[in-house]
């Protein structure tokens, strides 16, 4: 059996009557990077609170780390960067890994050892005793991300960890979150940069308007959503009626078209593609498949069901 790191079900949080979150539905396995994704308002961030036990839900039940949401013993193997941070900026970047790995229950020992090691790992060495207000806010990301690993948790969130860094800087991130991950630990991800999820994250999950509306391996979430682009000539309302039987979504520029875009719900209907086409006397000239990038499939799926914007 899987065994989660996290594992919620239908999670909901009201506040003053406002539905934040109406149905949070989560399951991260142990060991994998979690890419939890959505809109401005979705929920992410409480999500997270919740996850944390920063704010007790409304209805539902969790698990983290198999004890019950808001379990106070289970929070010292949990690291967290929220994405609105404020470090106590008097302090020389040694002296806050210190105070917080005291906070963590860190011997001197062991926090005489790991403080340097992550100061490495994050690129700040060289600034081990300057103070944190002298620290650009890219650097103080990085100081952030170094307290959230300091203790060797068995979790880690990481609230968009490089909306402030630059591409040598998400990269260097995105090598420390791989690491974590071949060391056993689990890492919540949210993130508006979707390229960074896609090279990064296991699995993802999509919330949209307070509830999580597509779940799973990022491979398969994206197989799914396969898109075949085809060129036709001679199309008639036959082989377009067939095509709707078997695509989820077709796209096309003009009528009668000649480039169509079809949404597939997996690769064994693209024959059917072809034969919807060529059996209903249309010319078949190019079959194309295609794969959705990950901004791709976000965007869909936001749009869902939206009204159109009137210009």
């Amino acid at each position: 059996m899987i065994e989660y790191a996290i594992e919620t079900v239908g999670l909901r949080k009201r506040f003053r009557g406002i539905e934040a979150v109406r149905r949070l539905d989560l399951q991260i396995p142990r060991g994998e990077v979690f890419g939890l994704l959505g809109p401005n308002g979705a929920g992410k961030t409480t999500s997270i609170l919740m996850l944390l036990g920063n704010i007790r839900p409304t209805d539902g039940h969790g698990f983290l780390l198999g004890k019950p949401l808001g379990n106070i013993e289970v929070r010292k193997y949990v690291g967290f960067l929220p994405e609105k941070f404020q470090f106590h900026d008097f302090l020389t970047a040694t002296e806050f890994l210190d105070l917080h790995g005291r906070l963590a229950g860190m011997n001197a020992l062991e926090r005489a050892r790991r403080i340097p090691e992550v100061l490495k790992l994050v690129g700040l060495a060289e600034r081990a005793h300057a103070r944190i207000r002298e620290f650009s806010k890219g650097m103080q990301q990085r100081i952030g991300l170094a307290q959230a690993m300091l203790h060797k948790p068995q979790l880690i969130v990481l609230d968009e960890p490089t909306s402030a860094l630059d591409p040598l800087g998400r990269r260097e991130v995105r090598d420390i979150i791989l690491q974590l991950r071949n060391e056993g630990c689990t890492v919540l991800l949210n993130s508006h940069l979707l390229s960074e999820i896609e090279m990064t994250c296991d699995r993802v999950a999509i919330m949209k308007k307070g509830a999580v509306v597509a779940q799973g391996p990022i491979e398969e979430l994206l197989a799914f959503s396969s898109v075949v682009e085809l060129e036709v000539g001679d199309m008639n309302d036959a082989a377009m009626q067939a095509l709707r039987q078997v695509a989820t979504r077709l796209k096309f520029e003009s009528m009668p078209p000649r480039k169509i875009w079809a949404w597939v719900p997996s690769e064994e209907s693209v024959p059917e593609l072809a034969r919807a086409v060529v059996c209903n006397n249309a010319k078949l000239l190019a079959l194309i498949p295609k794969r959705e990038t990950l901004e791709e499939l976000f965007l869909r799926i936001v749009a869902e069901n939206e009204p159109a914007i009137k210009q």
